[in-house]
């Protein structure tokens, strides 16, 4: 197997061997705790796969799922002002109307957007608590034209857009990443701690998983009842990618890899039961091959993608850059042999301290968190649905457990819906709408391989910056 030239090293200095999954579920009290090879390459892509699951029937004409997670957005920021849906053009701030700005391309920071971020935006169901830490105030009140994300629009319009859709935990990244591949977060609420005190002391922050544990990184796990535990950054839930494998259906996650921005974003880093078993090397893999393998018409039959940092829509990176790389996606699918039989999910994992003007239902300990943006893109996809069905992260994952025979893996999965009412498969699948990039109004073009990306540092506000 060609493992490219990224890698991680445990802190004896050795590459641990994979073993199987057998033999890690029969070892797993002797699982070290340091990093493992990541199976990917640079730019050469996987050998082209005519089908990614020869002999395994689907209940649907979709053959390939591709489940794409960007960062940092919530629907009204991105889809407040589109025809049709429950959007808001006015905010509330602590009780007092605010009428919402233009969204600036680039944001110079983060906006608070942990647990305790979460609580206040939401406010009790007042949804007047965004305008918090430095740059709250001026930037959570604001919302995206079509000018700027103008193939997310289009898609909306030709394919499906989620109005009631929400992120699965009323948290940050980490839990919510969990969710994206298990329909759980084994009871995570909130990202690591000690992370800050790690970066202070000059040791490199590469991950918050299972090459973490020892580090001094750990997070709060909450009970049925409420009640907080602490744990190590390494859990052994299981997973749909799990499912996949066992019903002999191929799958791979696309992310960053280690030592590159976003790579703590990759949920199975975390999950141990696939980070020290020879599932890493197989399902793993570099999304900086990800559109080489779509050329090559190599994606299996289920694909997670996250981005690196650099083109995940996560401030300070430009919304520009992310939107012009998500299109170069779904084009490259659309022009390719698998359109025909592919369904795109494209979400973002949670709100970013952005406001929406929508409650968040709730629906246990965990969640749900701020509505979030989802655009389900198919030949099969009736145009212009504004799809109004309660749905969360976990609920793209019920369409795959249906279309390829899975018992639901988790309560989440088991009772949401699987998005059936969004699609003709009676129908002849339609042509592919294919979008235009757009052109950035500041910021230098994303530069893969390497981490060459130039992007605008926090705390300087380009000239182009509306704000």
């Amino acid at each position: 197997m060609d493992t490219g030239p990224y890698f991680g090293i445990d802190h004896d200095g050795r590459h641990p061997a994979p073993v199987s999954r057998r033999g890690f579920l029969q070892k797993s009290a002797m699982a070290i705790a340091g990093g493992v090879l990541f199976a990917c390459t640079g730019g050469k892509p996987t050998p082209k796969v005519e089908d990614p699951v020869p002999g395994v029937d689907t209940r649907w004409p979709i053959k390939r799922v591709i489940y794409v997670m960007l960062e940092n957005r919530s629907f009204n920021n991105v889809f407040g002002k589109f025809p049709g849906v429950r959007g808001a053009t006015v905010g509330v701030e602590n009780g007092v109307e605010k009428p919402l700005i233009r969204c600036p391309e680039w944001l110079p920071g983060d906006l608070p957007h942990d647990l305790a971020a979460h609580r206040l935006s939401v406010n009790g169901g007042a949804m007047d608590g965004f305008g918090t830490g430095v740059y709250g105030s001026t930037y959570a009140y604001t919302m995206f034209d079509e000018d700027q994300v103008p193939n997310y629009w289009q898609w909306a319009r030709e394919y499906a857009l989620s109005e009631n859709f929400f992120a699965s935990a009323a948290g940050p990244s980490y839990p919510n990443h969990f969710f994206f591949v298990a329909g759980s977060s084994g009871g995570v609420a909130d990202n690591p701690e000690n992370i800050r005190t790690r970066q202070e002391n000059g040791k490199n922050f590469k991950s918050w998983g299972c090459d973490a544990v020892g580090d001094d990184v750990f997070v709060f796990v909450t009970d049925p009842a409420g009640n907080l535990t602490k744990h190590n950054t390494c859990f052994g839930f299981p997973t749909v990618g799990e499912q996949l494998s066992d019903a002999g259906v191929d799958w791979a996650y696309y992310s960053a890899v280690p030592g590159q921005p976003g790579y703590f974003w990759n949920a199975y880093n975390g999950i141990s039961n696939v980070f020290h078993t020879d599932l890493w090397h197989q399902h793993m893999r570099s999304v900086d091959r990800l559109l080489d393998d779509i050329d090559a018409n190599a994606l299996p039959a289920v694909t997670w993608v996250t981005p690196r940092f650099q083109l995940s829509d996560h401030p300070p990176f430009s919304t520009g850059h992310s939107h012009n790389w998500v299109t170069e996606i779904v084009n490259k699918v659309m022009r390719s042999d698998m359109w025909e039989h592919t369904a795109i999910f494209l979400t973002w994992d949670e709100w970013g301290g952005l406001y929406d003007p929508i409650v968040p239902p709730v629906v246990d300990q965990l969640g749900l968190g701020i509505r979030v943006p989802l655009l389900t893109i198919s030949p099969y996809t009736r145009r212009g649905v504004i799809d109004d069905e309660l749905g969360e992260f976990s609920t793209p994952l019920r369409f795959v457990s249906d279309n390829w025979g899975l018992t639901p893996l988790t309560e989440r999965i088991e009772k949401t819906h699987n998005f059936e009412h969004i699609f003709n498969f009676g129908r002849n699948p339609r042509a592919p709408a294919i979008g235009r990039k757009k052109a950035p109004t500041f910021g230098t073009p994303w530069q893969f391989p390497g981490d060459t990306y130039t992007g605008w540092e926090p705390g300087t506000i380009p000239v182009e910056n509306p704000l």
